[in-house]
This record gives C-alpha cells, sequence and structure tokens, in this order.
C-alpha cells in the first residue's frame, strides 16, 4: 500500500500534473497490473461501492461495466439461459461471478465497449477468461485466484489494469471536492437501500413479487452510482437499460428504455440467426445489430455492404415484427433517482414492458403519476429517497 499514486494525466491529456492520495493512511488500494488512469479510479471507486452494496443487499456475487463514471450495466450472479449465453457470446460452464460480469457486460454492449469493471467477489478463473475475450481498461475487485490474475496480466500486451481494493476500509463520513478552487463538503451517501425502502405502495395494486423487489433494489442501488438525472430498467436480476446525465427526466425515462428494447430485441429469432461472418470480431458484431435494429439497418444489410458482415444478405426486422416481439416484455422494473414529475415517463417505462416502479416521490403532480399507475396496471412504491449523483 502507498499514500499516493502520480497519474499520467487528469480527465484530459492538458491536465497536468495528477495523483490520487490519501490526507491520513494508505490508499486503499494496490495496482498489481498496468497504470490507472483518472477516470479509470473513478470508474472503479463508484464501481466497487455499487457491486459491494449489491452483494450486502442480496447475497449474491454481483458486477458492473462502469464507463465515464456511470454503470452501462450492473447484474448479479444467476444463471444464464440459452439465448442470453448466445447474446453475450459466453460458451461453457460459468461460475456465479462469471454469470453477473457477463450478465453486466450484456446489459448494454455497444456502452461497455472499454469499460472498467468491477467485482464484488475473488475473481475466479471463469470470469477472468471472460473479461480476456472483452474490449475493457480495467478492473477492480477484493482480490483475485493465482489463475485468473495471470489471465488478466496477460490482457492488453501485459498493460491492462488491475487493482485490488482492501475491503475493510472505511471512508471518512465527510467527503470533498474542489471546483474552481473552491472546495465543496458534504456527508457521504451512505444511505442503507434495502427492502424497507420498498413499504410504502402507493398505488391500487399492491402486488410486489419477491423478483420485483430484487430487481427494484438492483435498480436503486445502480442509480446511486450514476450520473443524474437518472433513470434505470432491470429485469431478472440485471440492469437492462441505464439513462444517465440527462437533464430531462423523460429523457432519461427514453434512453433507458430504447436501450431496453434493444436489449430485448436481441433476443428475437431474426437477430439470433444473424448469419455473421466468422472473421468479425465482437464489437463490429455488436455495432452491426445496433444498425440492424436501428432505422439506419441499410448500413449493414443494404445490396452494396451486407457482405463485409454477413455470409447471407438478411431480411430486415420489421416495425411490425420489433412491435409484436416488444409486447411480449412484462415484468420489468423502473427505478428513478428523483420524482416524475409528469405522467408521460410512466406511459413511456409500459412500452417497455414495466409492471414495477420505486420512486421518491414529492411532486406536485404525484396523484396524477399514481392514477396513470392504477390506470395501466403498474405497481408503485414510494422510497422517499433522491438518489443524485454528481
Amino acid at each position: 500500500m502507498t499514500k499516493e499514486l502520480t497519474l499520467k494525466y487528469g480527465c484530459n491529456p492538458n491536465q497536468k500534473p495528477a495523483r490520487v492520495f490519501m490526507k491520513e493512511g494508505n490508499l486503499p488500494l494496490e495496482v498489481l497490473n498496468g497504470k490507472p488512469g483518472y477516470i479509470n479510479l473513478l470508474d472503479a471507486l463508484n464501481g466497487y461501492q455499487l457491486v459491494r452494496e449489491l452483494k450486502t443487499a442480496t447475497g449474491l456475487p454481483a458486477a458492473t461495466s462502469f464507463k465515464h463514471v456511470s454503470p452501462a450495466g450492473a447484474a448479479l450472479g444467476l444463471p444464464l439461459s440459452n439465448v442470453l449465453t448466445q447474446i453475450y457470446f459466453t460458451e461453457g460452464e460459468l461460475s456465479p461471478l462469471a454469470c453477473a460480469y457477463a450478465r453486466a457486460r450484456g446489459s448494454d454492449r455497444m456502452s461497455s465497449f472499454g469499460d472498467f469493471i468491477a467485482l464484488s467477489d475473488t475473481c475466479d478463473l471463469p470470469t477472468a477468461m471472460l473479461i480476456s475475450k472483452e474490449v475493457s481498461d480495467g478492473i477492480i475487485a477484493p482480490d483475485y485466484d493465482p489463475d485468473a490474475l495471470e489471465v488478466l496480466k496477460s490482457k492488453r500486451k501485459g498493460n491492462y489494469t488491475v487493482l485490488k481494493i482492501d475491503v475493510n476500509y472505511t471512508p471518512p463520513a465527510r467527503e470533498t471536492k474542489d471546483v474552481y478552487g473552491i472546495t465543496f463538503e458534504q456527508g457521504r451517501n451512505d444511505f442503507l437501500i434495502d427492502r424497507h425502502l420498498l413499504e410504502n405502495i402507493v398505488t391500487d395494486k399492491k402486488e410486489l413479487p419477491d423478483f420485483a423487489k430484487r430487481d427494484l433494489l438492483l435498480s436503486l442501488i445502480t442509480l446511486k452510482y450514476t450520473q443524474s438525472n437518472s433513470v434505470c430498467y432491470a429485469y431478472g436480476g440485471q440492469t437492462i437499460g441505464v439513462g444517465a446525465g440527462q437533464q430531462s427526466r423523460i429523457h432519461c425515462t427514453r434512453l433507458a428504455g430504447n436501450k431496453a428494447d434493444i436489449w430485448h430485441l436481441r433476443q428475437h429469432h431474426k437477430v439470433l440467426s444473424l448469419p455473421f461472418l466468422k472473421t468479425l470480431g465482437r464489437p463490429e458484431r455488436d455495432n452491426a445489430i445496433d444498425l440492424y435494429l436501428g432505422e439506419d439497418y441499410l448500413d449493414v444489410i443494404g445490396d452494396s455492404v451486407w457482405h463485409q458482415f454477413f455470409s447471407i444478405q438478411p431480411k430486415p426486422l420489421s416495425a411490425e415484427e420489433k412491435k409484436d416481439w416488444l409486447g411480449q416484455m412484462k415484468n420489468v422494473v423502473l427505478g428513478s433517482d428523483a420524482f416524475f414529475p409528469f405522467d408521460d415517463n410512466i406511459k413511456r417505462a409500459k412500452r417497455s414492458g414495466v409492471s414495477y416502479i420505486a420512486q421518491p416521490g414529492g411532486s406536485i403532480r404525484d396523484q396524477l403519476v399514481i392514477d396513470t399507475c392504477n390506470a395501466i396496471g403498474i405497481t408503485m412504491a414510494f422510497t422517499g429517497m433522491r438518489l443524485f449523483h454528481h
């Protein structure tokens, strides 16, 4: 352990000098390989807090895929279905921790490109082998099995960043940061998110099954470490759409909902059967799928370009086929880091299969939002706790 780390530069190359340091004692992390950057460490420390809280709240191994100080995905160590195995490009036997990372990475594979990974548990060999096949900047975990560490050290020509965090470290109760030479101080957000937060159900529909409680906790803990404004859709033990850093809440809801829709559409039989060229790498397949599912689908299946990606020219997925497929989605949960000021958020969420919502409440239009939930059959809990993160 050391008291400080000198960094190459800060957020941008012109921001020098740069370092991280402790005012008292040593840093609670150790660099086992590589050389972390400023943003890497922001991702690592936020990501580790997220997965640590998920493990505490659920008892399950957890993983997150961070990009630019917000999670692209977060997930629990639940087994993968055959379909998820296919769309996440996994193979062989996976440990619970490896399943957690496969789910976190698979939540939004486009956004996870070049991620920083955080794990709640000791990194094992199956997890390391999965990470070795993905484009990633680094990882933080409580510890590493020796064979897993060797695999990770060989990544990126030996320059892959591997950090070990002290699980016994407790940060100070107050935190500070400087903006324009002015120091801000606040109490650290150590608010505990657990099932008690979901007890105030304000809608006519009161049903909140255990799987929904689990996914709502996942959603809310994810939001605690997502740049605000933020909204998170979750399903089956993983996030499926995170909308971060938007000034308008409806834009958060739309952004996250569109990501959730893409996650679901990736499981359509036409997508599963896309005849990719065997030479096409994972990132190229992800990009092609994203384009195929969007308005610019001719960029990958048009007459002049399809042969760059596929062995046979695919047929498009029509708007009607998309609508029918998305119409089957249900039991999705949605968490919001602040109240919904209008019911347009509820209506948009319903289109992505949302059946359960947790939000702080406190808007002058709360009753309008509740009435809309009642009209379309959504269960909603008011948590009373805002989760802004900046």
